[in-house]
């Protein structure tokens, strides 16, 4: 199962709006076949390892990270497969929450005559697809919130720019990047950084995450660098955003849609995170800045946190979050975490969990 789970997070980034999923075949105790989901509209990763192990599956198991489909879909249904490759015993991590499977494709299997056990490593299997399991019964994405800041809690110097954590933080983020459907930040931190907001080195795929600019007015400059960046730029603005705004952006590539927008004008986060539910995008890595962050804290959109914290002091600058409004409530991390990446701390942990009921 440790392998299927490395597997599947292989894919995370690359499957959504379906699960990154992992599978592998033994027979005699010997690794024979192995997959991970393609994207969107390919094989699941029952098929893939199944089809590399040909004959050799037949009167062996399946181990998979998550239930294998019953019904046809895009592509046919995992447990028909399974059954006509002669596999004899299927361990999966947890149930699909999908109400199309949610249980139905290991009854299917039982009645089938074949070995299933569950819950092996259900745990590490279902952080996984937080972000899948979460959009099946929200229909709005897992939200990450990663900042990097000192000791006094500044994401910059007073004059902004410049790096507050070191190249080893700068590496892991770069890893939540990879494995994020969506980077999403607002318009201050994209005229103040100009960041590219891409996945540096570019991974083997080439694959970018969807950018994503929260900018009520449209005021993202047509030379901002991620314009000229591999991968999509979707801009959300408010309904009154000027139009000249709105076709400048279209012109130099961007994608722009406008949402409803609360009472001081802005656009509306909830109204951003159920558009990108919409999509399909199942994972989005919020990096900020102070405001976007504070207005994620503030709507209880926040999932997961990273905080990785520099060992200095600026004294003055940019806070890290803007809450002017405060919150209705303390939030707590209850199971943080704190490692090390280089020089710098990382604080992490989950606001909210989307656990099965085979995860104890």
């Amino acid at each position: 199962m440790e392998r299927a789970l490395a597997l599947a997070r292989s894919a995370l980034g690359r499957t959504s709006p379906s699960p990154a999923v992992g599978a592998v075949v033994l027979r005699d105790g010997r690794v024979v076949g192995e997959g991970v989901t393609r994207p969107p509209g390919g094989d699941h990763a029952e098929v893939v390892a199944l089809r590399q192990a040909g004959e050799a599956a037949r009167g062996g198991t399946l181990v998979v990270t998550l239930e294998p489909c019953n019904h046809a879909g895009r592509t046919p249904p995992c447990t028909e497969a399974i059954v006509r490759a002669g596999i004899r015993q299927v361990v999966a991590a947890v149930r699909d929450p999908n109400p199309r499977v949610a249980g139905g494709g290991l009854a299917w299997l039982r009645a089938a005559g074949l070995v299933v056990n569950l819950g092996s490593h259900a745990r590490a299997a279902a952080e996984l697809n937080y972000g899948f399991f979460k959009l099946v019964a929200t229909a709005r994405p897992f939200v990450t919130a990663k900042w990097a800041m000192t000791l006094d809690g500044r994401i910059a110097p007073p004059g902004g720019g410049g790096a507050v954590t070191g190249a080893a933080a700068h590496a892991r983020a770069h890893q939540e990047r990879d494995a994020a459907d969506a980077v999403m930040i607002g318009i201050g931190t994209a005229r103040r950084d100009d960041p590219r907001l891409t996945v540096r080195p570019a991974p083997a795929d080439r694959r970018q995450p969807q950018r994503v600019v929260v900018d009520s007015q449209a005021f993202l400059p047509t030379t901002a660098r991620m314009l000229a960046e591999p991968g999509p730029t979707l801009v959300c603005c408010s309904a009154g955003a000027p139009l000249d705004h709105v076709r400048r952006l279209e012109a130099a590539g961007a994608e722009v849609v406008a949402l409803s927008a609360d009472t001081a004008g802005r656009v509306a986060l909830p109204a951003v995170l159920a558009e990108l539910g919409t999509r399909g995008l199942a994972n989005v890595l919020v990096e900020g800045g102070a405001t976007l962050l504070g207005a994620c804290f503030a709507a209880d959109a926040v999932d997961r946190v990273m905080a990785f914290v520099a060992p200095s002091l600026f004294g003055d600058g940019v806070p890290a979050l803007l809450l002017p409004g405060g919150l209705a409530a303390p939030l707590m991390l209850p199971d943080a975490q704190v490692g090390r990446a280089g020089d710098d701390f990382l604080i992490s942990g989950y606001l909210r969990r989307y656990d099965p009921p085979e995860v104890t």
